[in-house]
């Protein structure tokens, strides 16, 4: 989806295909028919924004075979689908039964997260629409914080500049301008905005800047007019947003609010979940911790990095950080100029809600997403973006 911005310049929203991931050319392929073309027709639109996962497999298929590229550029084509960003965190194995640590892996000290991603650049290069020149690709913040000494920090330095010198290149053979960004996540080395503006300026290109996640920045507290002015003062350019809300408990030390959060404490994906004490940030790496005995405090609201719905916020006693997302949105979109032109809808965990919210059957699901880019496109339009064509 496109929207004209009041400066003139195009906003694209689309939606993570990471929420029913596949690991092979021909399960993407699937994907387009069995989930994004369905969910374009609900919206009653003739055009419809993704932003594709590619695990390892498909994208290095795609890489390595021109035919298998345009195979892909003409599916999309046929099905009014577009991409003009692509979800480079996650690297294989999205779709497993167990996630959990392993979506951090490759990191930017492993040399086959250097090779991936520029293979990606390489594919998004000849995926963009022929009247788009500028792609995006995010990417996980660098890496999880344990086992990451100054001699792995500096390798994944060196690592993000050879990949800005290929996109440099790339750029001067295709005419399209790729850039990458990090993706501030709790319990990573770069778990806040903050976090990232040291290793970026050591980085110092500005092919590399700065994905804003809405439900990462709300699980570790973060004030997002503070966390913007110092990526402006940085001179780092938040390359893209994805737009989701995280799960927010604000009495957690009573017995139904634990109740109602176990529920959500499930085996696929980690759920870092904050809270904010006089001594500053604490957190646990999953819920199910936090919610073992005293092992995070409980006076103030817990925050868990758990993607919910956008439209439809759980039920009393827990909320979601959907207010976070607005004002962010208004910030990042509703002044005179945008600060990014790439938004993407990320709720990549329907199937891991509580069985009773969980859609049944791929209907439901194409309905829930429909919903949500619906509610992204009112909050767009509410700021003074039109809808084009």
């Amino acid at each position: 989806m496109r929207f004209r911005h009041p400066d003139g310049s195009t906003v694209h929203l689309a939606y993570c295909t990471n929420v029913h991931p596949a690991e092979t050319l021909d399960g993407v392929l699937a994907q387009l028919r069995d989930h994004c073309e369905p969910v374009r027709r609900r919206l009653g639109r003739d055009r419809l924004g993704i932003g594709l996962w590619l695990a390892r497999d498909a994208a290095r298929a795609l890489d390595t075979d021109p035919a298998a590229l345009r195979g892909l550029r003409c599916e999309l084509e046929r099905r009014g689908l577009e991409v003009v960003t692509l979800n480079g965190f996650p690297y294989e194995g999205f779709g497993a039964e167990e996630v959990k640590y392993r979506v951090y892996k490759p990191d930017w000290a492993d040399p086959e997260r250097l090779e991936h991603t520029a293979a990606l650049a390489r594919v998004l290069t000849g995926l963009l629409p022929d009247d788009v020149t500028e792609g995006s690709i995010s990417t996980l913040p660098l890496a999880w914080r344990t086992a990451y000494d100054d001699t792995r920090a500096e390798t994944a330095r060196t690592a993000l500049r050879t990949l800005a010198e290929r996109l440099d290149a790339l750029e001067d053979l295709t005419g399209r301008s790729i850039r990458v960004a990090l993706e501030p996540e709790p319990g990573c080395v770069v778990e806040t905005t903050r976090d990232a503006i040291a290793p970026l300026t050591a980085v110092g290109h500005d092919r590399v800047g700065i994905c804003v996640d809405t439900c990462h920045l709300a699980t570790s507290f973060e004030e997002y007019d503070t966390a913007l002015d110092d990526l402006a003062r940085a001179g780092l350019p938040v390359v893209k947003s994805q737009l989701s809300a995280a799960l927010h408990a604000a009495q957690p030390h009573l017995p139904e609010v634990r109740e109602a959060l176990a529920a959500f404490a499930e085996p696929r994906f980690l759920h870092q979940t904050r809270t904010v004490t006089a001594a500053g940030l604490r957190g646990t790496d999953d819920l199910d911790e936090a919610l073992a005995g005293d092992a995070l405090p409980d006076a103030g609201p817990w925050r868990s990095h758990f993607h919910v719905p956008l439209h439809a916020a759980p039920a009393a006693p827990l909320t979601s950080t959907l207010p976070v997302l607005t004002s962010v949105l208004a910030r990042l979109v509703g002044g005179p100029h945008p600060l990014t032109r790439h938004l993407e809808v990320e709720t990549y965990t329907w199937q891991a809600l509580p069985p009773e919210l969980r859609p049944r059957g791929r209907a439901q699901l194409a309905d829930g997403i429909a919903a949500e880019l619906t509610l992204a496109r009112d909050l767009l339009t509410d700021l003074g973006l039109k809808e084009l064509p």
